[in-house]
């Protein structure tokens, strides 16, 4: 089998060094890490609760591009929890606003910004573009679409969500799939706006998220591959949990891939 030849090294100047100075000199990350992190392109879907201060955290660690994928307006109830955007941001599409302070944190991350709803019909096109996706959606069809086109393009995808005082984030390679997890919508789906959800929760899941992200990236640590963490704000409690591989998956069982290699 043959291997890709190696990436070419990135250079950086002095302002980059200084910036990247706390993270440079972490074994884990070091110079290969930062590296990585500046060829890395990564896709957030929904600028939302968990997408926002996601955002924040990779544009600061330094990520090279960052894909912006929303179709919302910015309205003065996002601003409890979606720390990316002010007050003078209200009634702008969601990923300009985003884009722009994105750029004002770190002149050295290139934003893409689509001003769109990942559909099933167009989730594939976009999200094969990127190396890793966040999803901080609420919207389980977006979610299921998500996922079945990063299984099929094989893009890692973080995922994130929260309501009320719980969170929780896992992180999905191929199999066991966010569909393993969640086979279909709830019946009785909550959303932050039905339930309600305290701001400082959103930075605390949109930060973990940002963190898979990262480990995904530089290959620090152990990230949460098939596993889930379960975060409980009001008792100040974390669990983590192994997501099964369900046998019968529409998306990542071996019947599901065979069916797409039959079909191209």
């Amino acid at each position: 089998m043959t291997q890709s030849p190696p990436s070419p090294p990135v250079r950086f100047s002095d302002e980059e060094v200084d910036r990247y100075a706390r993270q440079l000199v972490l074994s884990e990350i070091g110079g290969p890490g930062q590296q990585a992190l500046k060829r890395a392109r990564v896709l957030i879907v929904g600028l939302g609760g968990v997408g926002a201060p996601a955002a924040l955290y990779l544009a600061a660690a330094g990520v090279g591009t960052l894909g912006l994928i929303d179709h919302d307006r910015v309205a003065l109830s996002n601003l409890q929890r979606q720390i990316i955007f002010t007050t003078a941001d209200t009634d702008r599409p969601k990923v300009e606003a985003g884009a722009e302070h994105l750029a004002a944190l770190n002149p050295h991350v290139a934003v893409e910004p689509f001003v769109a709803r990942l559909t099933s019909d167009n989730a594939r096109s976009v999200i094969e573009r990127f190396d890793v996706v966040l999803d901080g959606t609420d919207d389980f069809d977006t979610r299921f679409a998500v996922n079945a086109a990063c299984v099929g393009a094989g893009v890692p995808l973080v995922s994130g969500a929260l309501g009320r005082w719980n969170g929780q984030v896992g992180t999905f390679t191929g199999r066991p799939c966010y569909q393993c997890l969640v086979p279909e919508t709830p019946p009785e789906a909550e959303t932050c706006a039905r339930v309600g959800v305290v701001g400082a929760l959103a930075g605390v899941i949109g930060a973990i998220a940002a963190l898979e992200t990262i480990k995904l990236i530089t290959g620090a640590g152990e990230p949460l591959a098939g596993r889930l963490m379960l975060y409980d704000g009001l008792a100040g409690t974390s669990r983590v949990a192994k997501v099964a591989a369900d046998p019968a998956c529409p998306i990542c069982s071996d019947q599901a891939k065979a069916r797409r290699s039959n079909a191209t």
